[in-house]
């Protein structure tokens, strides 16, 4: 009965990295139908190679400086209990790639290729797994001592700021040293329109990553005695209820229907397994409104040339998500309790004046070094033609 438990877990965590593997695809879409088309073959690649990336750096270096531990064994050590180990690391090497993911599409269009995977090596291999061993696994003390003052540990199931948080804000400190694209805002004050190059791959990449969502959420229980239909119908309602909201407060706008999900989804991460339906409807709402009225204010009024919104979305929904776990998921609201408020405040602060201090650092050595922008020229041609000399339809352009 031990073996078949620990197969069915192997298998049910490997269920979960398999559908959060598919999400990459749903970023990389996401990134394609937004931006111009002269930057969508670059979309694609830059999501690919960055989780490759990801994953060996993860492996040799991330996994370890997050769990204390390390897959420098022998073979038949590694297959050990069905292999769960390997399993669970790659199920948490694709939350650790969806950082890189997210930054992605706020630096899309005007920065350098190669170090953009210099950065992704230091942030997943470093900068992500430090604060996810904090958070995740006791690193520090830290838990103990916001425990200590509040009376609870900081509760992150899924990753609102473990990861969505911590990708936007890191994502915010890369977007103000790019800097906005050329003839982006204009003398006078004239914002040039930039719509999406893709309706349909937009929303395509949007239903891949919501459809994604729930082995993100689901399996983050890890082992099949601990998966809660909750999770479930939470990550649901939440997902609807940024759509509602983002419909509503969007003007019908496409792109903002097709964020909504992604909006809701991230803000109940963190608190997916604590709280009453309603009460994920609710916060899946509030993030929906979040992004659309802060995706307006960063694009227009502060001119922050955040291109897909990456900073709003995951950094500020996350953010709302930390801090909504320890609202919605109270008893006084119909939650499970076991939490407090001053704990998610407290940890959602971490989280974020980390991922903003690392940001920085991180693309402010390399902006000084090897540069994060291509040159004016580069840039007119676009990504595609300057990086990948090709195109995303070069027949059509051959026969033109």
């Amino acid at each position: 009965m031990e073996a078949l438990k620990q197969g069915a877990d192997a298998l049910f965590i490997l269920m979960g990295a398999v559908m959060v593997l598919a999400m990459h695809a749903g970023f990389a879409f996401l990134e394609l139908g937004t931006v111009r088309r002269k930057n969508q073959v670059n979309a694609l690649v830059k999501i690919l190679v960055d989780f490759s990336v990801s994953t060996v750096v993860y492996f040799v270096v991330g996994y370890g400086v997050a769990y204390g531990t390390h897959f420098f064994v022998g073979a038949e050590q590694l297959a050990a209990f069905n292999g769960y180990a390997l399993v669970k690391f790659f199920f948490l090497l694709t939350f650790a790639a969806a950082i890189p993911a997210i930054i992605s599409g706020g630096i899309a269009e005007r920065a350098k290729f190669w170090p953009q995977l210099i950065a992704t090596a230091l942030i997943v291999g470093l900068i992500y797994p430090f604060f996810e061993g904090i958070v995740w696994n006791q690193h520090l003390g830290v838990q103990a001592w916001i425990r200590s003052l509040t009376g609870a540990e900081f509760h992150d199931f899924a990753g609102s700021v473990v990861v969505h948080a911590v990708g936007g804000w890191i994502a915010l400190g890369a977007v103000l040293l790019l800097g906005p694209r050329s003839n982006r805002y204009r003398q006078g004050g004239a914002i040039a329109a930039t719509p999406p190059s893709s309706i349909p791959f937009l929303a395509l990449g949007a239903w891949i990553l919501t459809v994604g969502w729930f082995g993100f959420n689901v399996m983050s229980a890890q082992t099949l005695d601990k998966i809660s239909g909750l999770v479930a119908v939470n990550s649901l309602m939440a997902m609807v209820g940024g759509t509602l909201a983002a419909l509503l407060l969007g003007k019908n706008d496409p792109g903002f229907v097709h964020n909504g999900p992604l909006a809701g989804l991230v803000a109940v991460c963190a608190g997916s397994d604590l709280m009453h339906p309603l009460g994920a409807l609710a916060v899946g709402a509030a993030a929906g409104a979040i992004f659309v009225a802060m995706f307006t204010l960063t694009q227009n009024r502060w001119k922050i040339d955040d291109v897909l919104g990456v900073w709003p979305l995951h950094g500020l929904c996350g953010a709302w998500g930390g801090v909504a776990a320890g609202i919605f998921g109270s008893k006084a609201l119909g939650g499970l309790g076991g939490v407090h408020l001053g704990a998610q405040l407290i940890g959602t602060l971490m989280g974020v004046l980390w991922a903003m201090a690392g940001g920085l650092l991180v693309y402010g050595l390399l902006k000084k070094t090897l540069g994060l922008r291509l040159n004016q020229e580069q840039e007119f041609d676009g990504a595609d033609l300057s990086i990948h000399r090709i195109s995303a339809t070069p027949e059509r352009e051959a026969n033109w």
